[in-house]
This record gives structure tokens, C-alpha cells and sequence, in this order.
């Protein structure tokens, strides 16, 4: 004997006080951007419909959670940023990924600088993690190694003249910063 699946119901539709309630739960829960709340709010309607002849209120919604500071585009890209540093990670890969949380140029600016001014140490954070250059176990030999470890250097969003010093760097030596 075959188990039938219950079929589901399918879900209401959304009106204005549902889509608020939405976007105040999921700022709730989540830190986001006005830029991530607006593609969640969108995706919501998208699966669910809306009940309604106007058209939804999803832009408005945005602006007021970012009024009553509920969304903080510049906190969400300082926080994001120093963390991304703190793992490694450039100024490139930085911008990179503040890009695809939809902040734009401004809110971004100084976790932008913040990030460029932290690009050395960055760098050794993540060759250390990655065990390169002076925190590798043997001396970097021209080859398939020293390459593979400069391409992960340069994706990780560090330039190409800090990657090459610290790729062509002995153990246990790191080198000074490059002006």
C-alpha cells in the first residue's frame, strides 16, 4: 500500500501588513542591507503572490526600516568588511563582496579605505592561515606550488606586489610592509 503526500496548501497571498511583517521579522533576525531586505521582500511576493491592486509597498518598506534604523548599510559594510580582513581577505575581494550585499559606493567608502589601510596585515593573515611564504614549511621553489600559492594570494584580493613578496619570502622571515 502506496503513502499518499499530503498536498500542501498553497500560501496566502501577501498584503501590505503581511510584507511589513516580513521585512521587520527577517531584519529581526538577520543583519542585512536595504539592498538584500528589497531582493528578500521581492522573492517573498515572487513565492507567494500579492493581494492587492497597487502595487507593493516594497521600496517604502525598505526606506522605513532604514529610518527607524533597522537597516544600517554603513554598519552592515564596516562589520563586514573588518571581518573579511580579519580572515585575509583584500581590498578587492572586500569591495567584491560589499557589492553583492548591494552596498553602494558611498555607505562603502570608508570600510573601503579601512580595508586598503589594512591590506598588509590582511595579506600575512591569510598566508599564515594558508601557510605561505614565511609561514610556509620549505623555501618556495619556482614551480607549480609557488604559483598555485600567488593565484590564491591574488584571489583572495591582495595585489600583485604583496603577493609576490610574500610568496618569494623564506620561512620565518616576514617581510616588511611595502610602501
Amino acid at each position: 500500500m502506496a503513502v499518499t503526500k499530503e498536498k500542501r496548501r498553497a500560501p496566502k497571498p501577501l498584503d501590505a501588513e503581511m510584507l511589513r511583517q516580513l521585512g521587520l521579522n527577517h531584519v529581526a533576525r538577520y543583519a542585512t542591507t536595504r539592498g538584500k531586505l528589497r531582493s528578500y521582500l521581492t522573492r517573498k511576493l515572487r513565492e507567494r503572490g500579492w493581494q492587492g491592486d497597487d502595487a507593493p509597498p516594497v521600496e517604502a518598506i525598505v526606506e522605513r526600516m532604514a529610518a527607524l534604523g533597522y537597516v544600517d548599510d554603513r554598519a552592515f559594510a564596516e562589520t563586514r568588511a573588518a571581518g573579511l580582513a580579519r580572515r585575509g581577505y583584500g581590498p578587492r575581494r572586500i569591495a567584491d563582496a560589499l557589492r553583492m550585499a548591494g552596498i553602494d559606493e558611498a555607505d562603502g567608502q570608508a570600510a573601503g579605505e579601512a580595508a586598503g589601510a589594512a591590506a598588509w596585515d590582511a595579506a600575512l593573515a591569510f598566508a599564515r592561515r594558508r601557510r605561505i611564504g614565511p609561514f610556509a614549511a620549505d623555501s618556495p621553489e619556482p614551480g607549480p606550488a609557488r604559483d598555485k600559492a600567488l593565484a590564491a594570494l591574488m584571489r583572495a584580493g591582495h595585489t600583485f606586489e604583496i603577493a609576490r613578496i610574500l610568496v618569494d619570502s623564506e620561512p620565518g622571515e616576514v617581510p616588511e610592509a611595502p610602501n
